[in-house]
């Protein structure tokens, strides 16, 4: 049995660190893009319109009823064979595609949640001053149900930072791939791979806090 090596993990650690920055640039991405188009799938949702809804429930299906890993590889080594233009995608614009449409269909279903839990009493007294319901989404309804959504969004958000583990697959080199490239050197996997565990442990634990100090203010400024 092959004691743990604990100074090839320290040595390690800097090197994992480095490929922090594009693990939080892939996922900050994703979620900026799917919180965007979660929210336009959210309001249609609600608002049904013909023809689109339709649409609009075969891609949340989709997205929600097949795993990430199979997103991702059909769009990146699949769609390319169908449209030569995608052939021009690198890995890390395919990764974060990938996890953008897979968790906005998730992030619609939260928001439409939300949406559909504002009170009716804000929506009735939007239309009573004469609001369109542009208007009333806007400034009155998307503002509080953004408030009731947020946790649930931040950890989609930590979920996305784990999932960006699996954009080395498509070849891009993020924590996982050069926790497995070092790994592959040195064949000291179980050393390699435990230090990615417990960067992305730290860094989740990280967001947790945040993610209870954004519950405490939201609740004060609510309750007041």
């Amino acid at each position: 049995m092959r004691a743990l090596d604990l100074d090839y993990m320290l040595g390690l650690v800097p090197v994992i660190l480095g490929y922090v920055p594009l693990t939080l640039f892939m996922a900050a991405v994703a979620m900026v893009l799917a919180l965007l188009l979660a929210s336009l799938m959210a309001v249609e949702r609600v608002i049904k319109v013909p023809v689109l809804d339709g649409f609009v429930r075969l891609f949340i299906s989709f997205f929600r009823g097949t795993p990430l890993l199979v997103q991702l590889f059909l769009f990146y080594y699949g769609l390319p064979q169908i449209f030569a233009f995608l052939t021009q995608i690198d890995g890390v614009t395919a990764a974060i595609m990938g996890l953008t449409l897979h968790f906005s269909a998730y992030m619609a279903e939260s928001i439409r949640a939300a949406i559909v839990g504002v009170d009716r009493s804000q929506w009735e007294a939007a239309e009573s001053i004469g609001m369109t319901r542009g208007q009333m989404m806007r400034r009155i309804i998307l503002p509080q149900a953004g408030r009731i959504a947020a946790p649930t969004l931040v950890n989609y958000f930590i979920d996305m930072i784990k999932s960006t583990s699996l954009a080395f697959t498509l070849g891009v080199t993020e924590m996982m791939g050069a926790a497995q490239k070092e790994a592959a050197g040195s064949f000291r996997y179980f050393e390699a791979f435990l230090v990615v565990a417990i960067i992305y442990w730290v860094m989740v634990e990280l967001l947790s806090q945040a993610q209870r100090q954004l519950e405490g203010r939201l609740n004060r400024a609510f309750a007041r």
